[in-house]
């Protein structure tokens, strides 16, 4: 009798405790102004995959995820509102999904002890982790996309650029001047000419730069743009028959939304990735199953399989695994942002993890250190086909220039540590 009555006084503790807390995976979200057509997609993926966890496995190792948003509209201030406002939510990871607003939160998001992963963005040389131990950006980042873009150049050229010329269209803010330095630096080791062509925000008007391109005729042009300068500048592009294979957009600028505009105008035309294209992959099945098929999708649902829709699932799905990483480093579920900072420093991507997640062949392998936070920075080049409205993967994720990049990156953090008063250094 006292053996069951004991029984129950555990079962009724059990039955009165509260239930562990959702893991919070805040969203920065832009599905209003100008850059509203690329911040939804990316929006919705995000949120789609947390859902697919929630209801395939229960959440994350037995914890349920939330995903709330704060709309940022693409503007700065208001990004860094939506962070303040969502910081004692106990979110585990901000992706502001903007370099405005990732450099006005590097210092909060350090001071706060919560990371912040900038994919494919923000301040390039948080990539040094001995100095930014709260920003992450891997698995690639702005200056190795410029990089990368020289290297397959080079290929294309038979490995010699000498007397070539390359112009950049360039979104003129932080952004679309991050890979200025890094292209200075690839002119010199490969002799070709540079030119710079600013665009200003938010780029509807470009008749000036293109009339400028026509006159200089550079054989190759470099693309950092966002939003409907991109669709402008293609367009753009093809009004002066400048040939859409040796056009070039980083992977900003390589969404549907910046080809289809064109039509038939845009086939050729090339973008930068650092992941997969298409919705060929079994974890789309699973959205499909577990999220779309329930009515629980974050958007209309028509997104699954673009680019910026497989960017955000992406970003979910590397999240996701980063609170798997601190569960097991520090042996508990209900895990805090200072020990979600930790599954990220430990993160460690191979081709049979994304196999495992159902995204064989998706994005590169890479791994996470102290003295690496961006990876391997591996990227690969697609191309669009106007008939099919499809981008094709057409190389392999390939190395950047480490030779000029891992200087410049060694640079500029150490300006950044000097100018903060940080002493770099790795546990």
């Amino acid at each position: 009798m006292k053996l069951k009555l004991a029984t129950l006084a555990v079962a009724g503790m059990m039955a009165a405790a509260p239930a562990m807390a959702d893991l919070v995976f805040p969203s920065l979200s832009y599905r209003t102004g100008p850059y509203a057509a690329g911040g939804i997609p990316f929006a919705d993926g995000y949120a789609d995959y947390f859902t697919m966890l929630n209801e395939r496995d229960g959440g994350i190792n037995g914890v349920m995820t939330s995903v709330p948003e704060c709309e940022t509209a693409y503007n700065t201030e208001k990004g860094v509102e939506c962070y303040e406002s969502l910081k004692d939510s106990g979110g585990l990871v901000y992706q502001p999904l903007s370099t405005g607003i990732t450099y006005q939160l590097i210092p909060k998001t350090t001071a706060d002890d919560i990371p912040m992963h900038t994919m494919g963005y923000g301040r390039t040389s948080a990539k040094n982790g001995a100095v930014f131990t709260h920003t992450f950006n891997y698995p690639a980042n702005y200056w190795d996309g410029a990089s990368a873009a020289i290297s397959y150049l080079l290929k294309e050229n038979g490995g010699d650029l000498s007397g070539k010329k390359i112009a950049l269209v360039y979104h003129n803010s932080a952004y679309g001047k991050e890979p200025i330095r890094t292209l200075q630096e690839l002119s010199k080791k490969h002799g070709f000419e540079f030119v710079e062509v600013p665009v200003d925000h938010p780029g509807q008007e470009q008749k000036s730069q293109w009339l400028q391109i026509r006159r200089d005729k550079p054989d190759y042009v470099i693309m950092y743009g966002w939003g409907v300068m991109n669709q402008v500048a293609v367009q753009e592009a093809a009004n002066i028959r400048f040939p859409m294979e040796n056009f070039i957009g980083i992977w900003w600028s390589g969404s549907e939304n910046d080809v289809l505009a064109a039509g038939a105008a845009a086939d050729g035309y090339k973008a930068l990735t650092f992941h997969g294209v298409g919705s060929d992959f079994p974890v789309f099945d699973d959205i499909k199953t577990h999220v779309v098929d329930k009515g629980l999708a974050a958007g209309a649902g028509d997104q699954i399989g673009t680019v910026l829709y497989n960017r955000g699932l992406y970003a979910a799905m590397l999240a996701a695994e980063a609170a798997k990483n601190a569960m097991e480093i520090h042996g508990t579920k209900d895990i805090t942002p200072a020990m979600m900072r930790d599954g990220m420093e430990a993160l460690d991507i191979t081709e049979e993890k994304m196999t495992e997640l159902g995204l064989p062949g998706f994005g590169p392998t890479f791994k996470v250190s102290c003295e690496n936070h961006g990876g391997n920075g591996l990227v690969g080049v697609t191309q669009w086909d106007a008939e099919a409205k499809e981008w094709t993967l057409i190389s392999d994720f390939s190395e950047t220039d480490a030779e000029v990049v891992g200087p410049l990156i060694e640079e500029d953090s150490a300006a950044y540590a000097a100018e903060n008063n940080i002493e770099p250094g790795c546990n």
